[in-house]
This record gives structure tokens, sequence and C-alpha cells, in this order.
């Protein structure tokens, strides 16, 4: 039995959720990355008596488009999958449900889900700090409790997740990472944007109609030269502050 971490992870946030759950298994784990542009998700395929921790953060309520369509290509042989969505503080609306679809759909096992609260990647005083020790502790419990369940193969027929069809519509933010004089055009932001917005040729360049708004190359830029628009950002936390500012709770989801 292998033990697989399946995540979308651009600014460490989830990558830092699935930690949690990868470390309740107790040995070695294989990382799957789906920001990844270069590997050929065709060709990847997981045994049945596998066990993958899928996790994406939230963009707007569902999952990101370049994350579903990986995952997509991915075979899952009847292996069983440890759902993970990560949200800034606001809501993960229809993300946990359109991941199970996925999943399903591409012959995965869904045992169990969990919704988990992460800094938010753009306006980081939502959710800041976060996951702080009280959720890791809390997401080790979870972790523990899901890995009991499979061990004694309790696994639902169904697991029921929050929800809607159609899903929430999300066409992206209007906030876009720039780089600024300083930017050095090492070109390290162009090959790790998961959806090659940043052009190798001219990586002090952005191409607004292909960029996510996932703050890879704002966290990683060695020389801190790419930053978002203060204006628009603030604009947007104004908007959000009311929904945003109350601390939400991590979820987890089991069946019966």
């Amino acid at each position: 039995m292998n033990i697989y971490k399946i995540i979308f992870s651009p600014t460490g946030g989830t990558d830092k959720v699935a930690n949690q759950f990868a470390q309740a298994f107790d040995q070695e784990v294989k990382t799957i990355d789906l920001t990844d542009s270069a590997t050929d998700f065709h060709q990847i395929s997981i045994a049945e008596d596998d066990i993958c921790i899928v996790a994406v953060p939230s963009f707007g309520g569902r999952v990101p488009t370049i994350a579903a369509e990986h995952l997509e290509k991915i075979t899952g042989n009847g292996a069983k999958a440890i759902l993970i969505a990560v949200f800034g503080n606001r809501a993960y609306d229809d993300t946990l449900l359109e991941l199970k679809t996925i999943l399903t759909n591409g012959g995965f096992r869904c045992a169990a889900a969990v919704a988990a609260v992460a800094e938010h990647s753009i306006m980081h005083q939502f959710a800041q700090a976060r996951p702080d020790k009280k959720d890791l502790e809390e997401l080790s419990r979870f972790a523990k409790q899901i890995r009991q369940r499979i061990e004694e193969n309790r696994i639902p027929e169904e697991l029921i997740l929050p929800g809607n069809h159609p899903y929430r519509e999300y066409n992206g933010v209007p906030i876009k990472p720039v780089a600024k004089k300083n930017c050095t055009k090492c070109g390290l932001c162009a090959k790790k944007c998961p959806v090659q917005a940043i052009p190798l040729n001219n990586p002090s360049e952005t191409d607004y109609k292909k960029c996510i708004s996932c703050m890879r190359c704002v966290s990683i830029c060695p020389t801190h030269s790419r930053k978002v628009n203060k204006i628009l950002t603030t604009i947007a936390a104004y908007k959000m502050k009311k929904s945003c500012s109350e601390r939400k709770a991590n979820e987890l989801f089991i069946g019966v």
C-alpha cells in the first residue's frame, strides 16, 4: 500500500494542511504536484489498495480549473481518497462537492473529506497565520479518525458533502501580480507558474488572461519584486470583511 499526497498548493498553505494527514499514516508519502505543468498526468495510475490525500485550495468556492483538469487525467482504480478543501476564512462553497465528483468519475473511492482554514493568499489579514497550533491539533485528530475508518474498511457507499449543482460561478478576480522595477528576470516565477502566465523570455511580464491569481509568483520571488495592486486589494478586503472576519471552523465529513 502506498500513500499519495496529490496537491495543488501554489503558496504552501494547502500543503501544510495536507501534511497533517500524510503524517497520520506513519509511512513514506509520494507527492503528485498538480501545479507542475510539465507532468503528464495521463500516465499516473493509482493502485486499488493505495490511499490518496487530495488537497486543493478553494478559489471562489470552486476547485481551481487547472487543478481539476490535471486531476481528471489521473486514473484512480478504486483507490481510497481523502478530500481536502482549504479556504481563506470566507467559505468553501462547492469545492468539496466538485472535488468528489472529479475523483469519483476518475475511479477513486471517496473515504472522507475535510474543509480546513488557511491564511488567505491575497488578503493575508484574513485567517492570518492559520492553520495555527489549535488548527493543526484538530486536523491531526481528524486524520487519526479517518485512518481508523479506513483501516476498519468503514467507507461510505456515497460520501455526503455540502454544495450545489450547478456549481457556483467563478471567473477569477481582477487582482493580478505584476513585476516591479527591481525584477532581475531570473525566470523562477515563469518556471513555477502553474498556468504558464509568465513568459520565460520576459518574466517581468504577466499574461492577465491566463493568470489565475494563485500568488505563487509572489510567494517564491527571491527579490520580492512581484506584487499586487494595493488599491484593488484594499477594496476587495473591504468587501470581504464582513464574511471573513469571524474565525471559521475546520470541518470533517466521514459518513455514518
